[in-house]
């Protein structure tokens, strides 16, 4: 056993690492995207990252509503510490997240606005809304 463990890990940087992407899908298509405030690219994209975890997500395109969200990137169970090593000796594992977004389309409607501030200004102070 131990000697298949010493195996294992001295041979490990000799076999390729699994690849790991994210894919980042809109509809409609073409939207910024923006990961950890730097600029992917346009959707649909797909890019490679290191490290699962949370990830701050912006989404933009002309006309709709900007997103400003988070979304994580979790690890498939081949890739859990002490699992990774063993599974990546012997074989090339991919990992591809894909997160989907909806853009809604915007909506600068003057008097909608006045109507939102008015209930914001109602809640704060507790005026009566006109």
């Amino acid at each position: 056993m131990r000697l298949l463990l010493l195996f294992t890990f001295l041979t490990a940087p000799m076999f390729g690492c699994g690849k790991r992407t994210i894919t980042v899908t809109s509809n409609p298509s073409g939207a910024l995207v923006w990961v950890n405030e730097r600029e992917m690219g346009r959707t649909p994209l797909t890019f490679d990252f290191t490290y699962y975890g949370e990830y701050d997500v912006r989404i933009e395109e002309e006309g709709s509503e900007p997103i400003m969200t988070s979304r994580w990137a979790k690890a498939p169970v081949w890739d859990l510490p002490v699992v990774d090593v063993v599974v990546e000796t012997f074989s090339d594992q991919e990992s591809n997240i894909a997160w989907h977004f909806d853009l809604i389309e915007r909506n600068d409607d003057p008097e909608l606005l006045l109507r939102r501030a008015r209930g914001a200004r109602h809640s704060v102070i507790g005026e009566d809304v006109e």
